[in-house]
């Protein structure tokens, strides 16, 4: 049977012939496989894009009028403060823009072994989410005329984090410079330095502490459990890959973000192109729309190929266009035909935009040969 396979190795493509082996019954017979492989071969000759084909405006037009259907919405985890996914034409777009900075990141965390069956699910989703001393406070009082700042602290959410008290009070002097730090039970007494207390500098004092970084993964503002199938894995909103691969019980080989460059810039812009396809792929399937995924892939490899996540905007991929006329029709016209003539550009007419705006035959399909027939005048005298 490998024989036969090897046969198909240039007819099929390798995936292809893989999928084949894969789906496979147990008992079959040779001509049964070679029946099958016949018919893939031949599907598969079909479906090759033909020499001259417009891939780009194919791709362009079957993302961009589906893109017209989809809905503006932002999706909600129902009884989870902040936790809010972007769905829909915002998400293509921030995609496609090349966004760095996205609206809502997000994470998949996979876990190993048996926190990915439920065990401590809770006390690991609590320890990787960033916590702030906002979350251990029960009161805050400024007693003006004593000049202090008392704070109570919850100790039943100190234990649930499993964080010390003593650790607590030293990420609290190491933030608090120029302040004098008393505990006393589950409070804490903040008082000025100076001899002269300064109300201001308590006020201050009041709205810094509330923010100070106490333990978790920084950028991870919230944490959701979710069973999914036959195993949990932890939601957040927000992202910090570095960090969560560092930690033993993650399997880093599925654990997925939804920031394209923190990907390329911790897993490679390899990672970063793949990363684009999912996601572009998963916001169209989840609206209910159907696109055929090479058309995906054909933009992410525009966005990728130079080693860096380029958006689709005259920032990005336009503005590397060799053609002065192709940039122009983007945007900014007068801007770009201005700077091609100071500079003494020429435009080579090499791509569809130019050809269309001179009125000139595109060179795709039919207009992408150049013939030029060869008349014989001798022979051509005979027959007069």
């Amino acid at each position: 049977m490998e024989a036969l396979y090897k046969e198909y190795q240039d007819k099929i493509s390798g995936k292809l012939l893989s999928d084949i082996k894969e789906a496979m019954p147990e008992k079959y017979t040779k001509s049964q496989l070679k029946e099958i492989l016949d018919l893939v071969a031949e599907e598969y000759e079909v479906s090759k894009i033909e020499a001259g084909e417009s891939v780009g405006l194919v791709s362009a037009q079957s993302v961009g009028e589906p893109g017209t259907q989809m809905t503006l919405n932002t999706f909600h985890f129902a009884g989870v403060a902040e936790f809010n996914v972007t769905v829909g034409l915002p998400r293509i777009i921030e995609i496609l823009d090349g966004r760095k900075k996205i609206s809502t990141p997000m994470m998949e965390i996979y876990l190993k072994g048996p926190y990915a069956k439920g065990k401590d699910i809770k006390k690991i989703a609590e320890s990787i989410k960033q916590t702030e001393f906002r979350d251990f406070i029960r009161e805050i009082s400024l007693e003006i005329t004593e000049g202090i700042l008392e704070v109570t602290i919850d100790l039943d959410k100190l234990k649930r984090v499993d964080l010390k008290e003593v650790k607590l009070m030293k990420i609290l002097e190491k933030a608090l410079k120029g302040f004098t730090l008393k505990q006393d039970k589950n409070k804490v007494i903040i008082k000025t330095k100076g001899k002269q207390e300064s109300i201001s500098e308590l006020y201050k004092a009041k709205e810094k502490i509330k923010s100070i970084y106490v333990s978790g993964i920084k950028g991870i503002l919230q944490v959701l459990p979710v069973k999914r199938e036959e195993e949990f894995i932890i939601m957040t909103a927000g992202s910090n890959l570095k960090e969560i691969f560092k930690l033993d019980y993650v399997d880093t080989d599925r654990t997925l973000t939804n920031d394209i460059f923190e990907i390329r810039d911790i897993l490679g812009i390899e990672a970063a192109r793949q990363a684009v396809i999912n996601e572009v792929f998963k916001v169209i399937e989840n609206q209910g729309l159907n696109v055929d995924i090479r058309h995906i892939m054909l933009i992410s490899d525009t966005m990728s190929f130079t080693g860096k996540v380029r958006g689709i905007t005259r920032y990005g991929v336009v503005n590397d266009k060799s053609s002065v006329l192709a940039r122009a029709s983007f945007e900014t016209p007068v801007k770009h035909i201005i700077n091609a003539a100071l500079i003494g550009e020429t435009d080579p007419l090499s791509s569809v935009v130019e050809n269309v705006m001179i009125n000139q035959m595109i060179p795709v399909g039919t207009g992408l040969p150049k013939l030029v027939a060869q008349i014989n005048k001798k022979e051509d005298k005979k027959k007069k």
